[in-house]
């Protein structure tokens, strides 16, 4: 009731997921449910190559975004904080790297489950390498984020408030049934539907399209197959075929077996009886039949086109662009780009469930006195600017007289995206800390304008042969446009 003050704090409602005790259904087709659609998905991942050419696309791509740490504060506790959270991650026994192949799992499955293991950060172990730590101050750290396999799902764990409580498993080399609770694991879904723990394959929509294409291609390697050997017949008796008696039942069988398994490869070979009737025709034999004709349906075609259905549904049609000569430039740039804003989404969704659930609960072990806020992982982009627009746009910029340099980090950031060395740290320039109006010491402010000057020197420089980078780079690319 509305005047009821716990109402405020309860559930009145619920999502609708179709669970019938630790096991969902919200999947309606029959081959794509539980431990069956598991097999699936991983078939499609693994056999298609339209399908494993997303996916490698995908996880290289992820792989090579660098990953920082956020300061929750500029507070002394704040930059310890953030730098124990940057430890942590390099300290994990499982590279970074390998950690998030394990959590990209969740593509093709839709979901997938890491076990949280800890570790004191003690030094290193010579006789226990896997529980040694690069780091001897005592803090509580991440030993690995251990995937917990698709295929070994059993049940999820509900409590009686509907809330998930954790993963049953049902694991090799054992089979024990193991319970992993949900307060030391962390759940990343593709996407998520109705709070469902097993969310959605980004694969789901290119089922219909990979069964179909699929079969057709099991169809026409019979058919290619049966066109270059041809098509066996056999000729036998007529009492054979009749099959009137248990002899001849027992020999026809044994032809039918013959005829249904002849094969064109390195073990082919077939013995024949030499049997004449009286007339001096073979009573037994067998030739070949092939069709000269051309088949009413191109299947080449028709396989093309399930290709591109794949590929579409994942937003990945990009990688398809040219096989058919057709597809222009600025299409590709366009769809590579939609692409590039798909994969920072799923960037965001990891580093939420890490942020949201990882984070919190390793400081919760540890103990950094007051902090403003947390720590918490950042992502760059997936793609870097385009340095024709990027210099573009600092020349008009600057053409419009905007005060842009000095500036150390606006430098920084261009060198860093430029591919060009740091700035040298003894090339910063001095802040004259004398204060407006005051008198300063004659030797001290030469050497300060002679330090000046040179700093000056030095950035004309560097900014001339950056922008003559820049405008080279551009005249290539319009050169490269214009030639297309």
């Amino acid at each position: 009731m509305p005047g009821n003050a716990n109402s405020l704090y309860s559930e009145a409602g619920s999502s609708g997921l179709t669970r019938f005790g630790g096991y969902i259904s919200e999947e309606w087709l029959k081959d794509l449910q539980g431990s069956r659609g598991v097999r699936i998905f991983r078939e499609m991942r693994d056999n298609d190559a339209v399908i494993g050419a997303f996916l490698y696309a995908v996880e290289m791509l992820l792989r090579q975004v660098t990953w920082r740490v956020e300061k929750g504060g500029d507070s002394k506790a704040d930059e310890d904080a953030a730098t124990f959270l940057e430890e942590c991650l390099d300290d994990l026994n499982v590279s970074w790297q390998d950690t998030l192949s394990e959590i990209l799992s969740m593509l093709p499955f839709g979901w997938s489950f890491l076990e949280i293991v800890y570790k004191k950060r003690s030094g290193m172990k010579p006789d226990e390498p896997e529980e040694g730590s690069r780091y001897s101050d005592g803090k509580i750290g991440w030993k690995k984020w251990a995937l917990r396999s698709q295929e070994t799902l059993s049940q999820w764990i509900y409590d009686d408030k509907d809330n998930l409580r954790g993963m049953e498993q049902q694991a090799p080399p054992t089979y024990d049934i193991r319970m992993v609770p949900i307060e030391k694991a962390l759940l990343f879904r593709a996407k998520v539907t109705k709070g469902n723990p097993e969310g959605r394959s980004l694969l789901r929509n290119a089922y219909r399209s990979w069964y179909m294409k699929k079969n057709i291609e099991e169809i026409e390697a019979i058919g290619i197959e049966r066109d270059l050997a041809g098509l066996p017949v056999i000729w036998l008796p007529s009492e054979i075929i009749e099959k009137g008696t248990a002899e001849t039942i027992t020999a026809y069988n044994s032809w039918k077996k013959i005829i249904t398994n002849i094969r064109r490869d390195e073990q082919e070979g077939l013995m024949m009886p030499l049997v004449y009737d009286d007339k001096g025709n073979k009573m037994y034999d067998i030739t070949l039949l092939s069709s000269g004709s051309r088949r009413q349906f191109d299947t080449n075609a028709i396989i093309s086109r399930y290709d591109q259905r794949i590929a579409v549904t994942v937003m990945a049609d990009f990688l398809l662009l040219g096989s058919s000569q057709v597809g222009s430039f600025a299409l590709s740039s366009d769809k590579t780009n939609l692409f590039g804003v798909a994969l920072g989404t799923i960037l965001d969704s990891i580093s939420g469930v890490l942020n949201s659930d990882a984070v919190p609960r390793l400081f919760a072990l540890n103990d950094f006195g007051k902090l403003t806020d947390l720590p918490k992982f950042v992502h760059d982009d997936i793609e870097s600017p385009d340095l024709t627009v990027l210099g573009d746009y600092i020349t008009k910029l600057a053409g419009a007289q905007m005060p842009l340099f000095p500036d150390d980090d606006l430098e920084n950031y261009l060198r860093s995206t430029a591919n060009l060395p740091p700035k040298p740290e003894d090339l910063d320039l001095f802040e004259d800390t004398s204060g407006e109006g005051a008198e300063v010491d004659t030797g001290e402010s030469a050497q300060d304008l002679e330090k000046v000057a040179k700093v000056e020197k030095q950035f004309q420089r560097d900014r001339r042969d950056f922008m003559k980078a820049v405008h080279s780079l551009q005249k290539a690319v319009q050169d490269g446009v214009e030639k297309k």
